[in-house]
C-alpha cells in the first residue's frame, strides 16, 4: 500500500467532474457544497484520486470513489474510503450507503453488505444519484460504521 501520498478535503470541483467524466460516473448534481465532504488524494490541481459523502443526519451516501487508472491495486481506494468512513463518524453518521455498478465486490471486501433499495432511507432515496443518475440496476449496499442507540 502507498501511503506517501497524502489525501486533503475539498477538491477542485473542476477536476472531480474531469475524474468523474472519465470514469463514466454521474457528476452532473454536484455543487460546490457537496465539496465540502469530499477527498483527494495527489495534488489539488491533478488528484488521482476521489471519494466523498453526503451526509443526511445518522446516514450518508458514500459516492464518486474514483482512482486513477495508473494508481489502482495500490491501496488508494482502500485509504480514500477509510478517510471518507472516518469523516462521516466525526459526523455523527451511523450508516453508509453506496450505490456501485462495477465495484460491488470492492466493497463488499470492506464491510458493506447488501441491501434493498426499498429499506433505503427517506433522505437516501431522495437524493439525484439514487432516484435518476445510477441505473435501477446498481447494487445498493450499506455498512453499519456506528451502533444506533436504542434510547
Amino acid at each position: 500500500m502507498d501511503s506517501s501520498i497524502q489525501i486533503a478535503r475539498r477538491p477542485d470541483r473542476m477536476e472531480v467532474v474531469r475524474l468523474l467524466d472519465r470514469a463514466g460516473l454521474p457528476s452532473s448534481d454536484l455543487t460546490d457544497a457537496h465539496l465540502e465532504h469530499f477527498f483527494y488524494a495527489g495534488p489539488r490541481e491533478a488528484p488521482i484520486g476521489i471519494v466523498g459523502v453526503q451526509l443526511f443526519g445518522r446516514d450518508a451516501l458514500l459516492r464518486s470513489l474514483v482512482v486513477t487508472d495508473t494508481h489502482r491495486s495500490r491501496g488508494l481506494g482502500q485509504r480514500l474510503v477509510q478517510c471518507a468512513e472516518q469523516h462521516a463518524l466525526a459526523e455523527g453518521v451511523t450508516t453508509l450507503f453506496l450505490l456501485t455498478t462495477t465495484a460491488e465486490a470492492f466493497f463488499r471486501a470492506r464491510g458493506y453488505v447488501l441491501t434493498s433499495r426499498d429499506d433505503a432511507p427517506a433522505a437516501i432515496r431522495s437524493t439525484s444519484e439514487f432516484s435518476s443518475l445510477c441505473p435501477v440496476g446498481s447494487a445498493f449496499l450499506s455498512k453499519v460504521i456506528q451502533a444506533r442507540s436504542s434510547s
